[in-house]
Formats: C-alpha cells, sequence, structure tokens
C-alpha cells in the first residue's frame, strides 16, 4: 500500500498530482475541498479548522485514490459534545482518522492525518512566541484514544506537526526539552517515529544552526517555496 503524506497549504494543483500519483491513500493537512470533477474518495466533513478566533476553510483529510483499497472513515466529535466511546477531537480539523482494508491482501489498518496548529500565549504574557507542542500534545490525547492495548495496534500517524527533531540544546535547552516530550509521548503510547529520516531524504545544505551535526533530519519545508536553499527544516513526521 503507497500512503502519501502532504501539507498541501490550501492549493488545488496538489490534489490534481495525487489523482495521477499512483497511490493508494493521501494524508492531507491545510486541505481545501477538491476542485470538482477529481476522482478521489474523501469524506463529507466541513472543510474548516476550529480555532484562531475563525474558522479556517481548509482542515486534515484522509483520501482514498485508489480501487485497490476501501476507506472508511471515522467520524470525531467535538470533546465538548462526544460520549466516552466517540473519537474526541480536541481541535476539529486538525486530526482525520480511517480505517483503510487492503482489498488484495485483506488486511486493514488505521491511518491518521494531523495537523499541529500553531498557537500563540495570552496578551498577559506580552510575548510574541509561537509554538505548535500544545496543539500536538491534544493531537496525541485524542489518538490515545484508538489504542486499547499495549501492543498489536496497526496505526500509521503522519502528518505536518510544525516540530523539529532533536533540536540543537546549544541553540536553546528550554525548546529542545519541550520538543522533546512530544516524541518521547508519541513513542510512549506505542508509536515510535519512523521518519522520514537520512538516507531517505535529502539533507539541508547549507546546514540549519538549529540542529546538531549528528541529525538525520531531512527538510520537508522552505521557507520561501521557489528557493531549495531555504529547504531547512524537517516539520513532517511519520509514527
Amino acid at each position: 500500500m503507497k500512503i502519501i503524506s502532504w501539507n498541501i497549504a490550501h492549493m488545488d494543483e496538489p490534489w490534481r498530482v495525487l489523482a495521477e500519483s499512483g497511490a493508494d491513500v493521501a494524508l492531507l493537512q491545510e486541505a481545501a475541498s477538491p476542485p470538482a470533477g477529481l476522482s478521489v474518495d474523501v469524506d463529507d466533513a466541513p472543510w474548516t479548522t476550529a480555532g484562531f478566533g475563525m474558522k479556517r476553510a481548509w482542515r486534515t483529510a484522509v483520501v482514498g485514490l485508489s480501487d485497490r483499497v476501501q476507506v472508511r472513515w471515522r467520524p470525531g466529535w467535538s470533546i465538548t459534545e462526544a460520549e466516552n466511546d466517540q473519537l474526541h477531537v480536541s481541535r476539529p480539523g486538525t486530526l482525520a482518522v480511517a480505517d483503510v482494508d487492503d482489498l488484495v491482501t485483506g488486511e486493514t489498518i488505521t491511518v491518521i492525518s494531523m495537523y499541529g496548529a500553531w498557537e500563540n500565549p495570552v496578551a498577559e504574557a506580552k510575548s510574541q512566541w509561537i509554538y505548535a507542542d500544545a496543539s500536538v500534545h491534544r493531537i496525541i490525547s485524542d489518538i490515545s484514544m484508538l489504542i486499547g492495548r499495549q501492543s498489536g495496534h496497526r496505526i500509521i500517524a503522519a502528518g505536518d506537526i510544525n516540530l523539529l527533531y532533536g533540536y540543537g540544546e546549544y541553540r536553546s535547552a528550554y525548546w529542545a526539552e519541550r520538543y522533546a516530550t512530544v516524541f518521547k509521548r508519541f513513542e510512549s503510547i506505542g508509536m515510535p517515529l519512523l521518519g522520514p529520516r537520512s538516507p531517505n531524504g535529502v539533507q539541508a545544505d547549507p546546514w540549519p544552526e538549529e540542529l546538531p551535526r549528528e541529525s538525520l533530519n531531512v527538510p520537508t519545508f522552505r521557507v520561501r517555496r521557489n528557493d531549495p536553499a531555504t529547504a531547512t527544516r524537517q516539520l513532517d513526521y511519520v509514527f
């Protein structure tokens, strides 16, 4: 089964690329509704993300792309409305979950598309910080509902969590510790980091200041979309 994870930044063209990619499933972030006429299979949830003082017209999504798989979406319920046995979603739009049946092998896996939304301290903190680790911790809390035993679950979670793995302590021991708690918490519920990691991917050149030299990170984000030299940060991961 070929799975693509991609933050498509509200654009239409990635939908067309995916439709022709030969992949089976796409885990999308910051996805606006697909252009009309495309042969893709997607759920009917609203194309919005809650919070930020307004609803943004994009969300995470799990998309079926081929007839080799059958996608069965799991509805997520706002944490203020969900029953005990329903999937809680702390911020609707940042988490999409589906069970995918491989019609060739007969196997079933659960896939998760996730997006770590940026947040700010309250006004009284008088800070210009932005951070995403708080959002991702909420996502991990939501994902924990899908796990009912210590091992043997078949779950893949992937997406843009807006964090750096192995952030250099010489740059900021404080942020290094905060970022590390996210990856440790994923591992603690039985979902270790899988990558992408070098040599599966080209590493940044020039080397980013915030990473130690032994890091295996590969850039998945460009500060300037059309400038390869700004491809320094890995913000997207698979667990």
